[in-house]
């Protein structure tokens, strides 16, 4: 599968005023000007999608041979959702909440495509319900990441939001627990624990960081509790995708047991 692209100036804005949940950003080219490279920042504005201006070698490497007036924009092959339609799907009360326990997994700016898809793969086979991504900072969901999930990306509810910290809070209120992958110190009122000893009896939003940096302070401050991977042998850290599968599946152990 290629990645889409849409090529041109109105074309670009139409996708944009359409709202479908399929574009994931828009490269403009250096020195581009004008009324209508002008609306099309602003309905990326609008739509809250992010703009980046880049060489013409850029733009005319991902439009070959087409008249794209400077103007491209990157398109995932499936539309993402609306968090709020997407948690109402999945439990749309409190008591649907607390009664289904569904685990949901909040990713905070993972940048590498096969990283993506790999975590996809394993939150699709544990039975994860959704799947939380930011509009910045996010590796796209392109064909790379599709390929890296064998799949299964095509498979599972997948929201974009704009801000991860206050999601979390708001997921907090629906009566989810927020856990976050992470080895460093606790702060303030925030519990720590072991994957292996936490008990994930409960609706999750498992939250995973970056591969650099882990997740970003204000995201680290909204979970209930961090949780930690321990390692018997001489490693500082696992790859993401590798430690966002231990988690999940510890997670749905309590609902796959009988």
């Amino acid at each position: 599968m290629n990645d889409s692209v849409i090529i041109g100036r109105n074309p670009v804005r139409e996708a944009l005023a359409r709202g479908d949940g399929r574009i994931e950003k828009v490269l403009l080219q250096k020195g581009a000007h004008g009324s209508q490279i002008d609306a099309v920042r602003r309905a990326a504005k609008v739509a809250g999608i992010p703009v980046q201006v880049v060489p013409e070698v850029r733009i005319n490497k991902l439009a070959p041979k087409a008249t794209h007036q400077g103007v491209v924009a990157m398109a995932s092959p499936v539309a993402y959702l609306e968090l709020e339609d997407m948690l109402k799907q999945i439990a749309p009360s409190l008591d649907s909440v607390r009664e289904q326990k569904p685990v949901l997994l909040a990713l905070d700016g993972i940048e590498d495509p096969h990283n993506y898809g790999a975590i996809l793969r394993s939150a699709v086979a544990s039975g994860v319900a959704g799947v939380i991504v930011p509009d910045r900072g996010q590796a796209p969901l392109s064909s790379t990441a599709i390929k890296a999930s064998a799949g299964t990306a095509l498979r599972i509810p997948i929201a974009r939001i704009t801000n991860m910290a206050d999601t979390l809070f708001s997921l907090k209120e629906r009566g989810y627990w927020i856990i976050g992958l992470d080895g460093g110190p606790a702060e303030g009122q925030q519990e720590r624990s072991t994957v292996w000893k936490y008990d994930w009896d409960r609706p999750i939003a498992a939250v995973v960081g970056s591969e650099g940096k882990g997740m970003r302070p204000r995201v680290r401050s909204q979970c209930d509790v961090l949780v930690s991977i321990p390692m018997a042998g001489d490693a500082e850290s696992l790859n993401a995708s590798v430690a966002a599968g231990i988690v999940l599946f510890e997670a749905a152990k309590t609902r796959t047991a009988s």
